[in-house]
């Protein structure tokens, strides 16, 4: 399955989902939704333990680990054993199709890519980044409704993805390929090709083209990922490239949240994802603290599930439903990871 397996590794907000359905285009890739397969898989108790897990993650670290040391090969024979649950979901899903490659796009691995990397060495890694302030707006914006705290309180998203990402980039510990997403909206067919390329396939025009064929705009509905702009698009489109200080134009106290953040980041990290500390103050800085606000983004089903979801999260301690909100809770905070 290595040799058919590509994963894309992006932050939220990054415009993975865009790629993905690009390269869903191509007549040899196939794109499923989020699997999400491999972040429990590093999380059993001898990488990571899930602390919420109905057993005892202290036990469980001790036994999987004394387990493993018993292996004849170790902590090789563990992860051939993984290898072949993952194996064999990926090669049901590729089955049925008349594909030779599938694309795993789920942002949660770019968190445990020591693991993924050691899972799949023989796979293909295609790392997508966008400007660090253009993904923290977009965040903001579309998961939490403009409410800066309580989107920095869930996930502080860029102290965690980007440091992740670029060392990713820098070790090179697997076949990869960088793109940015500027340069992937603004000349698509040129970074497409790259793409082809790397991937051994030949280059399909249409793939720029993503929205045209039918099976692709019925894919934008299925599983995670973004159901705000893709459905609204059938090419890849530059409008998003200043939709973040837009965003941040009049709103003081975004733009101070924003320098925090960029702050917090090393410069050799914003290098590896292709930026400079001095470009993105600069564009900073030429963001007006004052001045109208921004209009609202609209309302649409996903941003009424979002508001709604923020209010729960609020408030879902005084809530009279009890467990029936929590239910709901549980159900929509998906929609944040």
């Amino acid at each position: 399955m290595q040799e058919q397996l590509v994963f894309l590794i992006a932050a939220p907000r990054s415009g993975s989902t865009l790629l993905l359905r690009m390269l869903g285009s191509h007549h040899a890739i196939y794109s499923p939704p989020e699997p999400h397969l491999i972040t429990p898989l590093a999380n059993l108790g001898y990488y990571d333990t899930v602390e919420k897990a109905p057993y005892d993650p202290i036990i469980s670290q001790r036994g999987v680990r004394e387990v493993v040391a018993e292996l004849p090969r170790g902590e090789a024979d563990y992860l051939d054993a993984l290898r072949a649950y993952t194996d064999t979901l990926y090669r049901r899903l590729l089955e049925p199709t008349d594909h030779t490659l599938l694309v795993d796009k789920t942002p949660a691995y770019a968190l445990v890519l020591d693991f993924l990397a050691k899972l799949y060495p023989g796979a293909r890694y295609i790392v997508l980044t966008r400007n660090p302030l253009a993904v923290w707006s977009s965040f903001v914006e579309s998961f939490f409704d403009g409410d800066q705290e309580a989107a920095h309180q869930h996930n502080p998203l860029m102290e965690r993805y980007v440091p992740a990402i670029a060392r990713f980039l820098r070790e090179k510990p697997v076949a990869l390929h960088h793109v940015r997403y500027e340069e992937l909206v603004q000349v698509p067919e040129k970074e497409l090709q790259k793409i082809c390329h790397f991937l051994s396939i030949e280059y399909d025009a249409s793939m720029v083209n993503y929205g045209e064929r039918t099976e692709n705009r019925l894919e934008t509905t299925r599983g995670l990922g973004d159901p705000m702009t893709v459905t609204q698009q059938t090419r890849p489109t530059t409008r998003s490239l200043a939709r973040w200080a837009e965003d941040l134009s009049g709103e003081p106290g975004k733009i101070e949240r924003a320098q925090q953040i960029l702050a917090t980041l090393q410069d050799e990290d914003l290098a590896g994802w292709g930026f400079s500390r001095r470009e993105l103050q600069e564009q900073l800085d030429a963001v007006p603290a004052e001045g109208t606000r921004k209009k609202g983004r609209g309302l649409s089903r996903y941003s009424l599930e979002r508001k709604l979801l923020i209010v729960l999260r609020r408030n879902i301690h005084h809530n009279a439903l009890g467990r029936l909100v929590r239910s709901f809770r549980n159900f929509c905070d998906v929609l944040l990871r």
